[in-house]
């Protein structure tokens, strides 16, 4: 076999293992940014819909998706809000319109995220909508992204 050819198969070798690896790790990449924003999406949807009839399920469903000092801070005023709820038989139905990340690495990630929802109570029997804009910082734990601090931005 010629040098020319065994060269030439040498390089298309590794170009095909060096193109492999690329296209891996952006799959892997896009992979990870798909389940930080669906983290992000679900935690604000948890966050924003709570309902007075069922807010210990609600204020699970938050916790599940929590870690650290959110998490800590949120369970430490579920008793002070289960009651203020069952008060004002408030009632919030949360839609997660936008997301984005704002910057990730493989263990952590901050994404901002704008959702409405329609919030009744006893003030308000009708229905008010509300905007909001939340500031959300993940972090990758056993396999799951989960919230560590959610801040409400302008």
């Amino acid at each position: 076999m010629p040098a020319g050819l065994v060269a030439a198969t040498v390089l298309t070798t590794a170009a095909a293992v060096w193109l492999s690896v690329r296209v891996y790790e952006q799959r892997q990449a896009e992979q990870r940014r798909q389940d930080i924003l669906a983290a992000a999406r679900q935690s604000a949807l948890n966050f924003t819909s709570l309902d007075y009839r069922h807010y210990d399920r609600d204020s699970q469903n938050v916790l599940k998706g929590a870690t650290g000092e959110f998490k800590e801070q949120f369970a430490a005023q579920t008793t002070e809000l289960t009651e203020l709820v069952a008060q004002n038989k408030s009632v919030s139905e949360g839609q997660v319109l936008e997301a984005g990340i704002v910057r990730a690495d493989d263990r952590s990630a901050r994404v901002q995220v704008v959702a409405d929802s329609k919030v009744t109570n006893v003030a308000v029997p009708r229905g008010e909508p509300r905007t909001y804009r939340l500031q959300l910082d993940l972090v990758l734990e056993n396999g799951r992204w989960l919230t560590s601090d959610v801040e409400f931005v302008g």
